[in-house]
């Protein structure tokens, strides 16, 4: 009889494992869908909408530069790369997951970009970042910690 338990409780559980991965999935999508976009606002060179993906108490990481902190030290950042008309940028979602939680995700990928250098030459990068997401309390999820580098100099 006991043995009936264990498997009829393995067989629960084997069977709640796809909807759980599943859930998972769904929940990573949802992250990897919003950085998607974030890279969209970011080709589009809209800074209120590409700060509109932090929080307000946010970190950016910005390479070569000193952290910023909070939604209108990223605001500075951001403004600064649209500022300069040569600068392009978009990333792509490597991967993405989301905590058992719910309430805390990352995402990882790469990038590109291009800008012109001190010498006036076009300098074209390759690089990758990480951002560490929280849903907030409205149900959103809002980019707290954002940071990347390049693999070139």
């Amino acid at each position: 009889m006991r043995a009936i338990s264990v498997l009829s409780v393995f067989a629960f559980l084997f069977a709640a494992l796809p909807a759980l991965a599943a859930d998972m999935d769904a929940n990573a999508k949802v992250l990897a869908k919003l950085d998607d976009d974030w890279s969209k606002a970011a080709v589009a060179r809209d800074v209120e909408r590409v700060v509109s993906f932090y929080a307000e108490n946010a970190i950016a990481y910005p390479p070569q530069e000193p952290v910023a902190i909070g939604r209108p030290a990223a605001r500075k950042v951001w403004a600064a790369y649209f500022a300069d008309t040569t600068f392009t940028l978009s990333w792509k979602t490597v991967h993405a997951e989301v905590a058992k939680s719910g309430d805390f995700g990352y995402t990882a990928g790469t990038y590109e970009d291009s800008f012109k250098g001190p010498d006036g030459k076009l300098v074209s990068e390759k690089g990758k970042y990480l951002c560490t997401w929280k849903k907030q309390k409205d149900g959103t999820w809002k980019a707290i910690h954002d940071m990347w580098n390049s693999d070139t100099k």
